[in-house]
């Protein structure tokens, strides 16, 4: 019965594997191969996450740009990338911020993530312990706060100042809050853990 369960699992697994394109990046003085190598162990690591490298790209970047960390020719030609193999996100191999990630994912209408947003997913996912499960989840609700933004877009901002302002902000209000009230919790729990482990 194991085996059946364990080989249903599998096909479950393989039948609801996204469909990742995989960016990666030198850019400054960065040493090509270790930059090469960097973004090779980040497809290993979408695979481990359990989504399938559709595509991938290698970008060399001669300048940072502000707004969506690759310059907007790029920007383009991935976007095309992730059209052609259908892709469901798009996992880029440099630390992103808020409004990049928001930029890329307005620009390819898909889900963005960085190298750490991937690293958390794995961790969560083969957490065992109590105190691990909490350390990742701190760690995820952590990371995804000030991400919190590009949830809600869509449900109205309309404008800026009063009498503008659409239900789309009082729900990312209320949830910071609750994101808030349970990172407080996770840190209480994890130093009563610490304080039973003393």
């Amino acid at each position: 019965m194991r085996a059946e369960q364990l080989e249903n699992k599998m096909i479950q697994h393989d039948i609801i594997r996204e469909k990742a394109v995989v960016v990666g990046i030198r850019s400054g003085n960065q040493n090509r191969k270790e930059a090469e190598e960097s973004w090779q162990e980040l497809c290993d690591l979408v695979d481990a996450a359990g989504a399938t490298v559709a595509a991938n790209e290698f970008c060399d970047l001669s300048k940072i740009r502000a707004g969506t960390y690759i310059g907007t020719g790029k920007v383009a030609e991935i976007g095309e990338m992730i059209k052609t193999v259908s892709a469901d996100i798009a996992v880029v191999d440099v630390p992103l911020s808020p409004p990049q990630q928001r930029n890329l994912e307005n620009a390819w209408n898909i889900r963005v993530i960085d190298r750490a947003g991937i690293i958390l997913d794995i961790f969560a996912d083969r957490a065992a312990t109590n105190e691990g499960k909490l350390q990742v989840e701190l760690a995820q609700l952590e990371y995804r706060l000030p991400r919190l933004t590009r949830m809600w877009e869509h449900l109205g901002r309309t404008g800026a100042g009063i009498g503008t302002r659409g239900p789309g902000e009082t729900q990312l209000e209320v949830d910071r809050r609750r994101i808030r009230s349970r990172l407080d919790r996770l840190r209480a729990d994890l130093k009563k853990i610490k304080k039973r482990r003393r």
